[in-house]
C-alpha cells in the first residue's frame, strides 16, 4: 500500500484566486501550525521556491502584455480622434489641407477631400475600408476592451508582487523556525551530555571510597599478626 505524502504549504493548492484565476500565496502566521517537524522544512522551502517562480513568470508576462496595451491605447486614441475629425469634415464641401507623417521627423502637405469612409489598418499587412461610423464604433469598442485589458494587467502585477512578498516572508519564517529548532536540539544535547558527565564521576568517587576502605582493614590485619609473633 502506498504511504500517503504528507501535505506541506505549496504543494496543496490554493482556493482563493484573484478575478483572473491567479491563485493566492499561503500565508504563514505559525510555522509550527504547518510544519510538525524539522524533516519538512526542505520540502516546504522548495516548494514555495517553486511557487516564487511561477509568479515571476506570471509576472514577466503581464509585463510584456501591459508594455504592448500601453503602446496600443494611445495608437488607438488618434486614430479613433481622426474618425471623428473626418467625420465632422465630411458635412463640409471644402477638402483639407494637412500634413501626413511620413517619418518620425518627416512630413508632407497633402489634400484629404470630403470622404464617407476610411481605412483602417488591421495588422498583419491588412487594411479594410469601413465607413465611417463602423469605422468609428468599431474603434471605440477595441479602445474600451484595451483600456480594461490594461487595467487588469495593472491589477495583476500589483496582485502577483504582493503574492511574491508574502511568499518570501514565509520562506524567512520557516528558515528562522528550523534554525531555532537546531540551536534548540544542540543545547539540548549539550544539556544532556553535561548531566552524563556528572552521574559518571560521581560513580567514580564512590568506588575509590570503597577501596580506601579496604586498605585499612587489611593494615589492622597486619598489625594483628606482629603481635601474635611477638
Amino acid at each position: 500500500m502506498t504511504e500517503a505524502k504528507p501535505s506541506t504549504p505549496g504543494n496543496v493548492p490554493s482556493k482563493t484566486t484573484n478575478p483572473r484565476g491567479i491563485p493566492e500565496a499561503p500565508f504563514i502566521d505559525r510555522v509550527e501550525d504547518v510544519i510538525s517537524s524539522r524533516d519538512q522544512v526542505e520540502e516546504t522551502l522548495r516548494n514555495f521556491q517553486e511557487m516564487i517562480s511561477k509568479y515571476q513568470f506570471m509576472e514577466l508576462n503581464t509585463q510584456r502584455r501591459a508594455k504592448g496595451l500601453n503602446e496600443k491605447v494611445p495608437e488607438m486614441q488618434k486614430s479613433l480622434e481622426t474618425v471623428q475629425f473626418l467625420k465632422t469634415a465630411s458635412k463640409a464641401s471644402k477638402p483639407i489641407e494637412t500634413a501626413f507623417s511620413l517619418n518620425t521627423t518627416l512630413y508632407a502637405k497633402g489634400v484629404v477631400p470630403p470622404t464617407e469612409e476610411v481605412y483602417l489598418w488591421l495588422g498583419a499587412n491588412v487594411m479594410l475600408a469601413y465607413p465611417l461610423d463602423e469605422a468609428e464604433s468599431m474603434l471605440q469598442s477595441k479602445l474600451e476592451a484595451a483600456t480594461n485589458t490594461l487595467a487588469a494587467c495593472e491589477e495583476d502585477l500589483d496582485y502577483l508582487r504582493g503574492q511574491i512578498t508574502t511568499l518570501e516572508v514565509a520562506m524567512a519564517r520557516v528558515y528562522n523556525w528550523d534554525v531555532a529548532q537546531k540551536r534548540k536540539g544542540a543545547e539540548q544535547d549539550k544539556t544532556a551530555g553535561v548531566s552524563g558527565a556528572g552521574k559518571g564521576r560521581l560513580t567514580t568517587t564512590s568506588a575509590s571510597g570503597g577501596d580506601g576502605d579496604g586498605d585499612d582493614d587489611g593494615d589492622a590485619h597486619t598489625e594483628g599478626a606482629s603481635k601474635d609473633e611477638r
